[in-house]
């Protein structure tokens, strides 16, 4: 690897790439996270990089807790830098993610909601700390649909019904409850989660890369969603996002504290539950 980042720290080991992400205080997906990921990402689309990609969080309790909802225009242009400004969504970024000619794994220590979750559906494979993972759709508790693939993939993986459990509930999903529905390959226990995707990276990194990519690009040929669907998908969070029910139970949101170190993010789920309702 050649560049260099604010939020990702990289380290190569023969064929596997480990991408940590660090955006304190908590992991927001905002705009200069969303600034490194078009740069990985046009790094790991060059024919010689890694064959398989690692991705993690320095953070214990978050790997990406959703976005940063104060900054939705600065992420959204920054992802716009990776396909231009008709895919100016993290949907469309995290297409591209799932395109890479690479297999990328998530490994998932704390939590993963909303656009955190979405990343890690883009993703070849999901594997979760069995003690310590939470994953979660919270949007439309707070008030849009999931907008960058989370519909899509869900459905995919876990079925109609599943699916909308886990988005109209904004439920936390534990990893038993996750891997039982599809939401990631295995629970791992948590002292064995690091040697686990270790070796299965280190496995994979041993094959042809040929054969891993052409095989990974006939699945994707079958199960990824079209550009058009996730393009309506954000289309439709850009809507919403910005309707006053989403602004009304944002900013009650931010006054329990919203988007800090805190309870309110910790158990969000809990609080979107508590939240009057809103029309």
């Amino acid at each position: 690897m050649t560049a260099s980042y604010e939020t990702i720290s990289t380290s190569l080991d023969g064929n596997v790439l480990s991408a940590t992400f660090n955006a304190p205080p908590i992991n927001l997906i905002g705009p200069e996270v969303v600034r490194d990921l078009v740069q990985l990402l046009e790094e790991l689309s060059q024919p010689t990089t890694a064959r398989v990609v690692v991705f993690d969080s320095a953070d214990p309790d978050f790997f990406f807790p959703h976005v940063d909802l104060t900054k939705v225009p600065e992420y959204t242009a920054e992802a716009a830098k990776a396909g231009g400004p008709g895919d100016a969504s993290l949907g469309m970024l995290f297409r591209r993610l799932s395109e890479v000619p690479a297999v990328t794994i998530a490994k998932l220590r704390g939590r993963a909601r909303g656009a955190g979750s979405e990343f890690l559906l883009a993703c070849d494979m999901r594997f979760a700390s069995r003690e310590n993972a939470v994953l979660s759709q919270p949007e439309v508790g707070i008030g849009t649909p999931p907008g960058a693939g989370a519909i899509q993939h869900l459905t995919r993986l876990l079925g109609r019904g599943r699916a909308l459990e886990a988005v109209l509930t904004s439920a936390d999903f534990d990893a038993e409850l996750a891997e039982r529905y599809g939401w990631i390959n295995r629970a791992v226990p948590e002292a064995e989660l690091d040697e686990f995707v270790a070796g299965i990276a280190a496995r994979m990194g041993t094959f042809p890369r040929d054969a891993l990519i052409a095989t990974k690009a006939a699945i994707n040929a079958i199960s990824l969603p079209t550009p058009a669907h996730v393009r309506a998908d954000a289309a439709l969070f850009q809507q919403l996002v910005r309707s006053a029910a989403t602004q009304q139970r944002t900013a009650e949101l931010f006054k329990r504290g919203f988007q800090t170190r805190g309870r309110t993010e910790l158990e969000l789920a809990a609080m979107l539950g508590d939240l009057k309702a809103v029309d």
